[in-house]
């Protein structure tokens, strides 16, 4: 049992972006004033590939990532609730006791309209109120953000980043650059062949933009001061020679030994879709001209972003 008492923001908070953010403010300014704890509760694995796992959806953030971002948005601390058959089944009523009770020591629940919780989702915002008079907790509901006239949402950021490749309008919603993190590894060298050097990563299953070339800033981790380089990243199946999928970012000015390390990539902008060339040199003459589009949109990159990578 949590002895300090929370304001408590239960979701799956993948991403946390702007709609994230909205909880963790409201429960904060709450929490502060009573002298508790700001806390976000999440779910481990996402409760969709426990109940219907062909619906799952491809993951923004893994949670190590997602607990450094929520802290990093003004949580105290981060409650990871391993989600599986047995908890899918619980109660409303149990759900309130065990875990907003008993684990969490909420006096305060902050959740967005479409709150549900419980077995089938069967307890909703009215249920949870309810239960506050009862318990003695409040209930503040935070609206949805909206941005160009959608609410920001975990699915919205999917469709915005893997189906229009809009990392633009994602790194506004997210208030950072969207980002991947791969193990270096070899690849076939063609890169390197027509003056192009490439790091190949090998990325973990989450949200990747749509395919396509795009201008990245990149940062090796494990390495104390580690600059933060510029470049240019491809995602796709490399059409002209048909080899297959890949991530891969060219570093411009870079000429060190990356294989077998890490590093996080973060999308600055969509410079062009994938695209298949007649031979060599035409590849050559586009990638070119990728790297003159992509240095621009890194001149115009506002810093604010990148301060995760």
């Amino acid at each position: 049992m949590r002895r300090t008492h929370s304001v408590v923001t239960p979701g799956n908070h993948d991403g946390v972006h702007l709609g994230h953010r909205a909880l963790i403010d409201a429960a904060k300014r709450t929490a502060d004033a009573q002298g508790w704890q700001t806390l976000a509760m999440c779910f481990e694995p996402h409760p969709t590939a426990v109940l219907a796992p062909e619906r799952a959806p491809v993951l923004i953030t893994d949670m190590q990532r997602r607990v450094e971002f929520l802290k990093g948005a003004g949580c105290d601390d981060v409650v990871v609730l391993p989600f599986d058959d047995e908890f899918s089944k619980m109660t409303p009523d149990r759900f309130v006791e065990r875990v907003l009770l008993d684990a969490c020591a909420a006096k305060g629940v902050v959740v967005g309209p479409d709150f549900h919780f419980g077995h089938k989702r069967s307890g909703n915002l009215a249920t949870l109120r309810q239960w506050g008079e009862r318990e003695g907790f409040t209930v503040h509901l935070v609206e949805p953000v909206m941005y160009k006239g959608e609410a920001v949402s975990s699915t919205r950021l999917r469709r915005t980043l893997g189906e229009d490749g809009n990392v633009e309008d994602a790194a506004v919603m997210l208030t950072r650059l969207h980002e991947t993190t791969g193990l270096v590894v070899r690849g076939d060298q063609r890169g390197r062949e027509i003056g192009f050097p490439t790091a190949n990563l090998e990325v973990a299953a989450l949200q990747l933009p749509k395919d396509g070339v795009y201008a990245v800033v990149a940062r090796v981790l494990g390495e104390a001061g580690a600059p933060l380089l510029h470049g240019v990243a491809n995602l796709g199946n490399r059409p002209t020679f048909d080899a297959g999928r890949s991530v891969e970012v060219h570093l411009f000015g870079f000429d060190g030994d990356l294989y077998e390390k890490r590093i996080r990539v973060g999308f600055v902008a969509r410079v062009r879709g994938e695209a298949q060339f007649d031979g060599l040199e035409a590849l050559r003459r586009q990638i070119d001209r990728d790297c003159d589009q992509a240095k621009n949109a890194l001149q115009q990159l506002n810093q604010d972003l990148v301060r995760w990578i």
